[in-house]
Order: C-alpha cells, then structure tokens, then sequence
C-alpha cells in the first residue's frame, strides 16, 4: 500500500491517534487530573487542537518558537517547559503572553531575573512554576527548600506571577516523587504562598499519576503515538503505535545482511532499551543493527529473504525525535491514504 508514497517517509495512523488521545484524555478525567499533553512528540498545530477539543487543558511546549507556531494555530493555553534565557527570547515571551494564557519555569534567579526585567511593567503578570529536580538529574532546584525561596522569589518579583510546582519525573518512582513536591508544596503554602499547580508526568508512567496524590496536571508526550521504548516498557503494544516509518531496501549484499533508505536521519539513533535502531513491523527474525546517515542496516542470523524494492515498516525506538526529522508527515486510516500534513514546528528550537 502508498506505493506513490516517496520513502523514507512517515504514516500517522489517525485511528490509532485517536484511540491513544481518548484513552489518556479519559483516565486524567475519571481521576481528577489536567491533562497538558506535550506537543514536541508531534509538533503539529492540528494535533493540539484535536488533544483540545478531546479534554486537554491546554498544552506543553518545549521552546519558545514551538509555542509561537501552538499559537499561530490557535492553541490558546501553553506552558513552556524550559528556562527561557535571553533578552530577545523574554521579550518574544512576553508577546505570547499579551495574547493567549502562558506559563513559564525557572529554576534559578538568574532566570526569575530575566523575566522580570522584560515583565516588570506588563499590565499581565506572566505565569511562572518552580522547575524541581525530582530525581531526573535534569534542571529543577535541588531540595524544597531551594523550591520555597524561589517562589517567594517569584511571588516578589515585578511583572511575575507564582503559579506552582513543575517535574519531570524519574520513571517508576512515583511514591517518591509524590513526597518531594509534597513536602514542597506544603512548605510554600505554610509561607503563606498560594501552589494552585502541582504539573508533573511522563509516558511510561502513563496511568499511574493518581498514585501521587499532590499532582493536578499530567504531561505526557510520547502517548499519542507511542514507540518502541514504549512496548518494551510495557505501556503499550504494536497496535497502539500510530507512527511507523515507511521504507524501501536499497541493496542486499549478503544473504544476512540488507539496507534500507533511513539512516540517522530518518530514524534517529535514539537506543532502547533492547539492541537495534527500530522495530521491523511483520519481520521480528530481522534487526535495524547500525545507522549511518542515509543508511539502515539490516542484519539477521538466518537468510533474511528482503528484496531490493521491498517496503517495510518501522516502529522507531523513540517518535518524538522522528517529528523533528521530516517536513511532512502522511495521516492515514488504517490503509486508506488521507491526507500529507506540514510538520509546522519542525526545527522551532529557540
């Protein structure tokens, strides 16, 4: 099927989208819990809405230029989950902020600095969450007490506004996750500090965050089309994979060995947690065992049996560096071809 279809290319199967949005969007609400999906897993403006208009509060960016193209598209409530540094990139904060609801992290006061500078004399304050280091070893302050100062950094800075808690988890320790933003969180409001968001979650712990009471917004990424990491995480299975990479084998040098048309920059080279580069749809005897750039090498212990010209499908190990790969993505239903969409945020990394 697509035989008119330029490989390498990307397949985004709507059904499947569809299935994973209703199913995230519909434990967040029998649990009480916001959901703020994060676009940088599919970059598009469309898809936003669509995780909108199924029950998402709004949506997570990850760089500023991402969510200027999330508003362009009229996504109007977005949080950024990065230190915005720069006097240029604060100021471009400040716009977004003039025309739709924004939020921000800081984890430092040079950060809380910066934005004040550019906000001090805004008539809207701008929203901003405490980053916290919950055991990531990411960015985010280190202990609560380092979160407490820093919001009443915040609460005391001109043109800023206290909004709560922000984490990136480590996966599998959410007792322990639940305790520090707790613990957090209560001291902020023993300093008479109102923490009305409590923002944490990730895809491998997808419908586990009502075991962390504390929490009031999940944001997961990777859930709208999953991966490989994903099923070897046991999140999620092949049939939940909307996104699939369709390729073509170029060459068969040995009876064990093939090549296919997506290397590095098709695939990306994103390891997981079992060796190879992907998952082979239909072909489980075959491994993606190296990537060069324009090159996918394939190799098996047995006669592989590929064909040059043959098309075969790949579940990447990890989608969201795929989105960013590609100007253009193909949605389909099932096998029934529906329509190409431009990839808007693409390479939006400042």
């Amino acid at each position: 099927m697509f035989e008119n279809i330029d490989t390498p290319a990307v397949l985004i199967d709507q059904i499947r989208v569809e299935a994973n949005m209703k199913r995230l969007q519909d434990y967040c609400n029998a649990h009480g819990i916001r959901l703020r999906p994060h676009i940088k897993t599919h970059k598009l403006p469309g898809t936003a809405l669509q995780q909108i208009k199924c029950g998402a509060v709004g949506v997570t960016c990850q760089k500023v230029g991402e969510a200027e193209i999330m508003a362009e598209g009229g996504v109007g409530d977005i949080l950024i989950t990065y230190n915005i540094i720069g006097k240029s990139k604060v100021e471009r904060v400040r716009a977004l902020n003039d025309r739709i609801d924004l939020a921000v992290v800081a984890d430092s006061d040079f950060v809380v600095s910066g934005l004040s500078n550019v906000l001090q004399n805004s008539t809207k304050p701008l929203t901003v969450l405490v980053e916290c280091d919950t055991g990531m070893r990411r960015c985010g302050v280190q202990t609560i007490e380092a979160a407490m100062q820093l919001a009443k950094d915040i609460d005391a800075a001109a043109g800023l506004r206290f909004g709560g808690l922000m984490s990136y988890p480590p996966t599998g320790r959410i007792s322990e996750v639940n305790t520090w933003l707790d613990e957090a969180k209560s001291l902020i409001l023993t300093n008479g500090i109102e923490c009305p968001v409590v923002s944490c979650g990730n895809s491998p712990d997808l419908e586990l965050w009502h075991k962390a009471p504390v929490v009031t917004e999940h944001r997961a990424g990777t859930y709208i089309y999953c991966d490989r990491n994903m099923i070897l995480q046991g999140v999620a299975t092949e049939d939940d994979c909307a996104l699939i990479v369709l390729v073509t084998v170029v060459s068969t040098p040995t009876k064990t060995r093939a090549v296919i048309d997506a290397g590095s920059k098709a695939l990306t080279s994103d390891l997981s947690l079992k060796p190879g580069y992907g998952l082979i749809i239909g072909h489980p005897g075959l491994d993606i065992s190296a990537l060069s750039e324009e090159h996918g090498h394939i190799t098996s212990d047995l006669p592989h049996r590929l064909q040059v010209g043959q098309r075969l499908r790949i579940i990447p190990n990890h989608v969201c560096p795929v989105s960013n790969l590609f100007d253009k993505v193909h949605f389909v239903r099932g096998e029934k071809y529906d329509q190409p969409v431009s990839v808007a945020a693409r390479g939006a990394l400042t």
